[in-house]
């Protein structure tokens, strides 16, 4: 029986804070074993291993981040649409950077059905409604909005971008600007 107040969500939230603090890849049972003061041991009737509790930390990740989204898009549609979705995005990488990360996580086939991932495909494509595009383009749409989110946020928080001016919101809105042009006149295939 595990030590009395901890849970298996106790420990995956506790989990989150320490990657939102020192890095999702340092996250570790034995990491979190300590942050408790409590034995390895006895973390392993509520998490496997530290694959199983980086995949729950993922998991919760990606649920915050589309309850989260549905709330920014109820009612919008087009560019606001857009421009909430990618807010949504930016704002949790900067307040939770390694639960962010853990958001990036490699998980197997059926973790990733049963995750809200499926949710974000949505919220996407409900975006992507407002602009008229098709399959296949509607998917190509979806990868390359995943794309410049991710890749944007990934570099920001690196701090790819803090040497040189514009400010990074300034670049943030205009890329949203971009975006929203790109998908209004959206390329016929070749």
């Amino acid at each position: 029986m595990g030590r009395v107040g901890l849970s298996t969500d106790r420990l995956v939230r506790a989990g989150a804070e320490l990657a939102d603090e020192v890095g999702f890849d340092q996250v570790t049972v034995s990491a979190l074993a300590r942050r408790f003061d409590v034995k390895v041991a006895s973390l392993y009737s509520h998490v496997k291993n530290s694959d199983d509790l980086r995949t729950r930390i993922a998991l919760l990740a990606l649920e915050e981040i589309a309850d989260r989204g549905d709330l920014a898009l109820a009612g919008r549609a087009g560019k606001d649409a857009l421009t909430a979705l990618a807010d949504v995005y930016r704002d949790y990488a900067r307040e939770h950077p390694g639960r962010y990360a853990a958001t990036q996580l490699r998980l197997d086939p059926e973790a990733a059905a049963a995750s809200a991932g499926p949710r974000h495909a949505r919220m996407t494509r409900a975006i992507l409604r407002g602009y008229d595009l098709t399959e296949p383009d509607q998917t190509h749409a979806v990868r390359l909005l995943g794309s410049v989110f991710h890749g944007y946020v990934s570099l920001e928080l690196g701090g790819g971008f803090s040497h040189s001016a514009p400010d990074t919101q300034e670049t943030w809105t205009r890329i949203l600007d971009a975006l929203d042009t790109l998908l209004r006149t959206w390329p016929p295939a070749n």
